[in-house]
């Protein structure tokens, strides 16, 4: 029987990488487990469901190489069933959650069985006219309150025990939750199948002749990241206990854009960055009223121009780990 051969540099390179997560991670910890004592927690929790929204998506752009315009779509809808159905059925906040994500999920599948089978700038332009449709929906039907949205939406008691109406409660269910999901998306991308779907981002032709069915792995990969962006959308409408237009709007498929190129697309810890970037200078410049996209504008500029990698991709090309 011949014995597997394992190539020792790369079996050093994983070890180097497995190690430079794990020190990221408890970096992580640490900063959550210290900054609402600082920051405000409903500040921090904004950021939370936003990185959760940005690695959903990072997880297609980044590691598939499908660039989506219209992922407001998940997250939005998702929101606005989580809303539903805590106010208007008075589900628990876990049943809340679970069926925003699974609302997503179901969207995902419809859209990406619609989108996946185009490339490049048409795929693009399918999905943001799917989301732009579902846009008009939501402004439309009497389930989600067109233009007043879903306001008051209780947090409910999570298992009937833990009261998420105090923030710090609140604080720590979302940090438990992100974290958990933020796993997740570090397992998938590790994974045989995530393997798969970097080598798809490569070179797809190339796959395709090895035996490998892309359409349905870039379609996984695709429900995958709707479902995530679903429960990071259901997150948002209980901690913020709202579920408005403007989660659904192609604005905010811009904001996680955005988020993405500014962390450094294709990292792990690079969607987290940038949406503490996005989500920081959306609340400390809004004093600036409208001048607030122009600042922003600017420093996106600039930090493209100065960061190509993003922001957490140049700070690994320095160290040389992967981040």
């Amino acid at each position: 029987m011949m014995e597997r051969v394992v190539d020792p540099l790369l079996t050093q390179k994983r070890g180097e990488a497995s190690l430079s997560f794990a020190i990221g991670f408890a970096a992580l910890l640490g900063f959550f487990a210290v900054a609402p004592f600082v920051v405000y927690p409903v500040f921090l929790m904004q950021v939370l469901c936003f990185a959760l929204f940005a690695c959903a998506f990072n997880l297609l752009i980044g590691y598939v190489g499908l660039v989506s315009f219209g992922h407001a779509l998940y997250f939005g809808w998702a929101s606005y069933f989580c809303a539903y159905t805590a106010k208007a059925w008075g589900w628990p906040p876990e049943a809340a959650l679970l069926t925003g994500t699974a609302a997503a999920a179901v969207l995902g599948i419809v859209a990406g069985g619609v989108a996946i089978r185009r490339q490049g700038i048409y795929f693009a332009m399918i999905t943001l006219a799917l989301a732009q449709m579902m846009y008009l929906v939501a402004l439309r039907v009497k389930m989600t309150g067109g233009e007043d949205g879903i306001q008051a939406v209780p947090r409910g008691r999570l298992f009937g025990t833990f009261d998420l109406a105090n923030d710090m409660t609140m604080y720590v269910v979302v940090v438990i939750v992100v974290l958990a999901a933020f796993l997740l998306i570090y397992r998938i991308i590790n994974s045989p199948f995530g393997e798969v779907l970097k080598a798809i981002r490569e070179n797809e032709l190339r796959t395709v002749s090895l035996g490998y069915t892309t359409e349905r792995y870039k379609l996984v990969a695709f429900v995958l990241s709707a479902t995530l962006a679903g429960l990071a959308g259901s997150l948002k409408a209980l901690v913020f206990q709202l579920a408005s237009l403007t989660d659904v709007h192609w604005t905010m498929s811009g904001d996680v854009v955005l988020m993405t190129l500014l962390g450094g697309l294709g990292t792990v810890f690079g969607p987290l960055v940038g949406a503490l970037c996005i989500v920081a200078m959306q609340n400390y410049l809004a004093p600036f009223g409208q001048w607030v996209l122009v600042i922003q504008g600017v420093i996106f500029v600039v930090c493209v121009l100065l960061f190509r990698r993003g922001i957490v991709g140049e700070l690994a090309h320095y160290l040389r780990v992967k981040l």
